[in-house]
């Protein structure tokens, strides 16, 4: 079963007098979605009693909830102290999935910085593995999944089989598919079904079906230029890619099970029922 949800609430939830993360899971499940990620990027700023109540909340309406850590995650920095503070990022966002109830936790692997691609990516795979297999030795990943994302410009770590790669390292990886960050980076790639099928394909032959199957999906309109990502639209941007129909062809053809987020710049819950809606026509043809 896909399942469909947003990155925030937009503009709408606060416009109609809302203010807080409990009051969310009520919207979500009225606005007619399955799930939602909140996000971390700029920082743990929520104590663990109010995750702890908003988790309850979720499961109330059953909305799967998944968790984005912070943006500056950086697993390629060649600092040891800043190393250690990236590990750290991951340990307090597994920390507060245990206290939502959530069960998946994005984050964006690494940047280039001043080493080259190369040596980048290398450090960031050894990083991976000895990150990832310490933490599943602790038993701290029980029923998680941790989602390498995806990015959309080009010093950052995160081609689609670069995340496929890095994720070959721990069982408890699966890639977050940000189709609107390979768009940006890959200049406007992503315009048949033929253009996301081999995205999948690779990760089938890598990761295998269950995986691929259960990947993480962002999906967003974003303007690009040369570098890659300059800023993420809503989906009703004419100008900009990518659009969600191929991408529904596929994971009915394939019989996906992915959970998609959407990542539009202020209408996200707007534009995933969109998505949710476009998906279930083509289900039913």
């Amino acid at each position: 079963m896909v399942l469909f949800g947003s990155s925030g609430c937009g503009n709408e939830f606060y416009e109609q007098g809302h203010k807080s993360i409990l009051e969310v899971p009520e919207w979500i499940k009225e606005y007619g979605l399955d799930a939602y990620e909140y996000s971390f990027g700029h920082g743990y700023q929520m104590s663990t009693e109010l995750a702890t109540k908003a988790g309850e909340k979720f499961k109330e309406y059953n909305i799967k909830l998944s968790l984005h850590a912070p943006f500056y995650i950086n697993f390629a920095n060649p600092d040891d102290v800043m190393y250690q503070k990236t590990q750290g990022y991951i340990y307090t966002g597994i920390k507060f999935l245990k206290a939502f109830g959530a069960d998946r936790l994005v984050f964006h692997p690494a940047s280039c910085g001043k080493l080259k691609r190369d040596e980048a990516l290398s450090l960031t795979q050894l990083r991976f593995k000895e990150t990832f297999d310490k933490m599943e030795s602790e038993g701290i990943l029980n029923g998680i999944l941790l989602c390498p994302e995806t990015m959309g410009k080009t010093m950052q770590i995160g081609t689609y089989k670069e995340v496929i790669d890095l994720c070959k390292t721990n069982s408890h990886l699966v890639p977050t598919f940000d189709f609107g960050h390979i768009n940006a980076l890959e200049q406007g790639s992503l315009k048949t079904k033929d253009d996301y099928k081999k995205i999948f394909d690779y990760c089938i032959d890598k990761l295998g079906f269950e995986r691929t199957s259960n990947c993480h999906i962002h999906f967003s309109k974003i303007q690009y230029g040369a570098k890659g990502e300059i800023k993420h639209l809503n989906y009703d941007d004419e100008i900009y890619g990518p659009e969600f129909d191929p991408l529904a062809d596929v994971l009915v053809e394939y019989k996906l099970t992915p959970r998609v987020i959407c990542e539009s710049m202020d209408k996200m819950p707007h534009d995933s029922l969109i998505m949710k809606k476009i998906y279930l026509k083509t289900l039913d043809k």
